[in-house]
């Protein structure tokens, strides 16, 4: 498992939502920028606790959550 605070720009991620996406930022924190391969390709900023997984190493990585606590249980009750 990897925290969401440790993935790099480049990183190819896959969102619950089922769509693909390259970080584009270093950040840490509750938001990151991402390039979304969805049904349209689109630049913006994305939830983390929106990553499902991260690829690293040739495999996918579950990813961990890590915004303080409180925080991702009020986003996920917002928008799950």
């Amino acid at each position: 498992m990897i925290s969401t605070n440790d993935l790099k720009k480049g990183t190819k991620i896959l969102l619950k939502s089922g769509f693909g996406a390259v970080l584009m930022d270093n950040k840490k924190g509750n938001i990151r920028l991402a390039n979304v391969n969805g049904i349209f390709n689109e630049i913006g900023s994305i939830y983390a606790v929106d990553i499902e997984s991260a690829f690293i190493n040739n495999e996918w990585q579950p990813v961990t959550h890590s915004c303080r606590k409180g925080h991702a249980e009020l986003i996920n009750y917002l928008f799950n």
